[in-house]
């Protein structure tokens, strides 16, 4: 799941689900390969108790703004502890698919346990842990696939490089076809459920926050650097119950790095990454807070359809949640339908998911899913299409990860 600010991916960027996935995966892998069997798993934490849990020392902060390269920024960053590269998207089928509608996510997080890794004689050292996640929400059928990974940053399991750019996880990969950054490829897949996909570059990468210093409270340091791609034309297949298909449409990139944690009053966040139908694009987050309030901290960017992007503060949104899900799995309640407005810019919208269940259940339970807009700008119509990540609602589930509670 991704990201405070994000993530998925705040999976949205996802900044507390990658270092509550270090801390269960911490507890499951030796990192020097020499094996011994995993200590029980009878732990729990909450998002910001797991997020404080690692110390920063050794590792650089997020302090200041600081110039942002392309496609360089695309690559690793291990002097940070964590990081994500975060892609959705919404497509339909071209010809021969009957117009089937699709969203897609898949998510790599690289977390380091320690700030350097140890002289070891094994080939199984690392210090650096990746997970991925992959979904996809066959909208027509009304069913939601999603699969997760494993694995240490050894032994060429797993890795990030910069130059071509390339993240992997197994056969699980997002590669860059020329030094540029673009097309990018991305597959993944696992038994009957497949993307392969190829993304072109779209408009320029936007900053978010302070020139994509993206802070997360009053504390130094507690940031990350955090820029998007918003509009990524997409083409290529995807298979689900047995049936590979040509798709099309439009995908989303969040790339965030940071050592900081949340806040001690932050229990999880809402991420919104929306593509309108008139060019404009709007990511919005907002943490919250123990008591019930929504943090100071909490931020979005409207992006003009030139590419220009315009910050926006916790005041200058207005949201209002219309409706909720109760899951099946444990009864987590989630948001289910909002109405968001920007008296500044014109908009009121409404934001309604395609499929009410597009929880992941995997080693951290959250809820990611495809979404559409309808509403009005300046008074006439206007729809649109985007995700949805909601983090710190539900109980952690699935095998050697209930460790970790949400």
């Amino acid at each position: 799941m991704r990201r405070s600010g994000p993530g998925t991916g705040l999976l949205l960027g996802v900044l507390a689900t990658v270092a509550v996935l270090g801390v269960g995966l911490a507890l499951i892998i030796r990192l020097d390969g020499e094996g011994s069997s995993p200590p029980s798993l009878g732990a729990t934490l909450s998002v910001a108790e797991a997020l404080g849990a690692a110390s920063a020392e050794g590792f650089e902060r997020a302090l200041a703004p600081r110039p942002l390269a392309f496609p360089a920024d695309h690559g690793p960053h291990p002097a940070f502890r964590t990081e994500w590269w975060y892609w959705t998207g919404n497509l339909r089928a071209a010809s021969g698919g009957g117009g089937r509608r699709f969203g897609f996510q898949l998510t790599f997080f690289r977390t380091a346990l320690v700030p350097v890794v140890a002289a070891r004689r094994s080939a199984w050292g690392t210090r650096d842990v990746y997970m991925a996640h992959l979904a996809l929400t066959d909208v027509d059928a009304g069913r939601f696939h999603a699969r997760d990974r494993w694995a240490r940053g050894a032994l060429d399991l797993a890795g990030a490089a910069g130059d071509p750019f390339r993240v992997w996880l197994g056969d699980w990969v997002a590669e860059a076809r020329a030094r540029a950054g673009w097309p990018l490829r991305l597959r993944a897949g696992e038994g009957d459920l497949r993307i392969d996909l190829t993304l072109s570059g779209g408009k320029p990468p936007v900053l978010h926050g302070e020139r994509g210093l993206s802070r997360k409270s009053a504390e130094a340091g507690n940031a990350s650097y955090y820029y998007s791609l918003t509009r990524m034309p997409v083409s290529g297949e995807v298979q689900a119950g047995g049936r590979a298909l040509p798709v099309e449409g439009l995908a989303w990139m969040d790339r965030e790095w940071s050592t900081s944690a949340l806040g001690p009053d932050q229990v999880g966040w809402d991420w919104f990454a929306l593509q309108l139908d008139d060019g404009r694009e709007l990511m919005l987050y907002r943490l919250r807070q123990r008591d019930g309030g929504i943090s100071p901290a909490s931020q979005g960017t409207l992006v003009a359809a030139d590419g220009t992007a315009r910050a926006l503060d916790r005041e200058a949104v207005e949201v209002l949640v219309l409706d909720h899900w109760a899951s099946p799995r444990g009864g987590t309640r989630y948001p289910a339908r909002w109405r968001l407005r920007i008296p500044s810019a014109g908009l009121d919208v409404v934001v309604t998911p395609l499929l009410r269940d597009q929880e992941l259940d995997l080693a951290v339970r959250y809820w990611e899913g495809a979404v559409r807009v309808e509403g009005t700008a300046d008074g006439r119509p206007l729809g649109g299409s985007g995700y949805v990540e909601l983090v710190g609602y539900a109980a952690v589930a699935g095998g050697a990860a209930e460790a970790v509670r949400q």
